[in-house]
């Protein structure tokens, strides 16, 4: 604690530290004021800023194409598209009561469920599929499916989850800042059906 003079009289500061959300910074609270939490809570502005992003889901890019129809054994290749809504980064600010918070959102991970009990966890967006890659398996996020989906009513529903990691500010002094998770979520269906032999 600190002693110290502001506007309106003599009060302390005091350093505030959440490990579960990451929060960190002081708070002025003037003499005879009970420590504690800020009249305007800085996590709450930050929740504003995000809610402001109207952030979404994943973008989808999987080869082969909702649609479409993949085979048993085939590579399959996810990736998502890149906008400030579906992958970041996107910056927001909202303001409450005096206290100014700058908030900026980007996706950590997307993790794939891809319908037949397996999951995915693609650290990065992917790499679209073109057809020049052939079979080649994605370098970054892919899959092999090992049964058709006949097995689940016909076609796999899969799924991507995003975890946002956003990171907020408070404008001016005192310099509080902390990080708050998103997730969202998107689906799509996929077909993958036993190659046929040629005569």
């Amino acid at each position: 604690m600190k002693e110290g003079k502001r506007k309106g009289g003599k009060g302390a500061v005091y350093r505030v530290m959440c490990p579960a959300t990451g929060r960190v910074g002081v708070v002025w609270v003037p003499d005879g004021a009970a420590p504690g939490a800020p009249v305007i809570d800085p996590e709450v502005v930050a929740q504003q800023a995000v809610d402001s992003m109207k952030l979404v889901g994943p973008d989808i890019d999987i080869n082969p194409k909702p649609g479409g129809k993949g085979l048993v054994g085939m590579p399959v290749w996810m990736a998502v598209g890149q906008s400030p809504t579906t992958y970041g980064p996107n910056s927001a600010s909202a303001t409450a009561g005096g206290v100014t918070v700058t908030a900026t959102a980007k996706v950590k991970s997307i993790v794939w469920n891809m319908g037949d009990g397996t999951s995915v966890t693609c650290s990065g967006p992917g790499t679209v599929y073109r057809k020049s890659f052939g079979m080649k398996q994605s370098p970054d996020c892919g899959h092999v499916y090992k049964q058709t989906s006949d097995s689940a009513g016909g076609k796999f529903k899969v799924s991507a989850t995003a975890t946002w990691a956003v990171d907020w500010q408070v404008a001016g002094g005192g310099g509080e800042s902390g990080q708050l998770t998103e997730v969202r979520n998107s689906q799509a269906a996929l077909t993958i059906i036993e190659s046929q032999a040629v005569n």
